[in-house]
């Protein structure tokens, strides 16, 4: 069965074909710009192509997808019934799903409901569904939250210190993200292990960035909380701050609440830390030069994953596997030593100069043959994820 993951944002569309039985991409792409001006869809089928037309809504984007898709010149099937189910992206589950669902009239309800906790993504989410269903209306749909893998928290790591009825009310706690991502490590990992019940810390470092503590294949804890805000410093997110610096910012600068959250989003973290860039290629070549903020920056970075790292060994009381994926977790070798250095205690001992150079892969040791501690690169997947999940729902 071949499966098209759609991931939808507000003026973007990306999209894989996945053949479900071998796990292989036939096709890729990214619709830019839609209702904008400039509107273009990169498509790399049997050969890759960009073709500029108007999307003034995501219909349009999937109508072009499709086409690109069945097309006989870069296409790689002969129509839509080879397409035999879509999965879409999801970022938020609330409390009303712990794991994928089959999409019809009642379950999109839920996810509409649920728009005032992602309000910035949940909306583009929802308008994916709705353009795939008014194009596709007979091919069954599955919603693959980034929510629900931590659903299994215990509610003494999930809950704030706020008082119950807030929680009850308003549904304010932690719910944790990037949870496609640890779910397919989370497999992986066990996979190279040989056995399920294992204690594993997964540290996702990107632009956005997160770390989860999962036993025997579920998650206990996790950094981000109610929003991606909460947890590490990010590219351009602040991550774990005193709240009252947000009242205290918010009377010196004369910012109103909705520009202190775009403060804190999209103006902090190592971009505002460094005020160099949000990329740490670029911070690393800057900390080369002599500059001490870029080097702040990513000694911040570093410290607070090394931080969530520890904690979540004692969470677990132990780690059998420590494993890091993302842009950043794949390709930092800097940002890995510093957080493997904090586990030495625990007995991790780690090959320094694979460490530096550890090649490419499906996954890549670091850690040594008498290390207490596995460590490990491992690539994610997360469309994989949302393939998968979908097929086991619709088979």
């Amino acid at each position: 069965m071949n499966i098209l993951v759609i991931n939808a944002g507000s003026s973007s569309l990306k999209y894989q074909l996945i053949d479900i039985d071998t796990e292989k991409v036939l096709a890729k792409g990214l619709c830019e710009r839609i209702g904008i001006e400039g509107s273009t869809l990169t498509h790399k089928g049997k050969k890759e192509v960009v073709i500029k037309q108007p999307m003034p809504t995501h219909v349009e984007a999937i109508k072009l997808v499709l086409n690109a898709l069945i097309d006989p010149d870069h296409g790689v099937i002969k129509s839509m019934d080879e397409i035999g189910a879509v999965g879409h992206r999801v970022v938020h589950s609330a409390e009303d799903f712990t794991e994928s669902v089959v999409i019809n009239d009642k379950t999109l309800k839920i996810i509409e409901n649920n728009t005032d906790l992602a309000p910035l993504h949940q909306p583009a989410n929802i308008t994916g569904i709705n353009a795939c269903k008014e194009v596709m209306p007979k091919t069954p749909m599955v919603a693959v939250f980034d929510t629900t893998f931590h659903s299994t928290m215990p509610d003494y790591a999930y809950m704030y210190g706020i008082p119950y009825e807030d929680y009850k009310n308003y549904r304010v706690r932690k719910y944790g993200f990037h949870g496609t991502s640890h779910m397919f490590i989370t497999g992986e990992a066990q996979r190279i292990a040989g056995k399920k019940d294992i204690k594993i810390i997964i540290c996702h470092l990107g632009n956005g960035a997160s770390v989860s503590a999962v036993k025997n294949g579920k998650c206990i804890d996790t950094s981000m909380g109610l929003t991606p805000l909460e947890g590490l410093i990010m590219g351009t997110r602040s991550g774990d701050l005193d709240p009252a610096v947000i009242e205290y910012l918010m009377d010196k600068k004369g910012m109103n609440i909705h520009e202190a959250t775009n403060y804190l989003n999209k103006k902090s973290g190592v971009l505002g830390i460094s005020g160099v860039s949000s990329d740490f290629r670029d911070l690393l070549a800057a900390k080369e030069e002599g500059n001490d903020r870029a080097r702040l920056a990513l000694d911040m970075f570093s410290y607070r994953v090394r931080k969530y790292v520890g904690s979540y060994a004692a969470a677990l009381d132990g780690v059998d596997m420590l494993v890091f994926t993302g842009g950043i977790g794949e390709h930092t070798p800097e940002v890995r030593a510093f957080v493997m250095d904090g586990l030495r205690f625990a007995g991790l001992k780690y090959d320094e100069k694979k460490n530096l150079n550890p090649g490419r892969g499906n996954e890549i040791e670091l850690s040594t043959s008498d290390s207490k501690i596995k460590a490990y690169i491992i690539p994610t997947n997360e469309e994989l994820v949302i393939a998968r999940e979908t097929y086991r729902l619709v088979k």
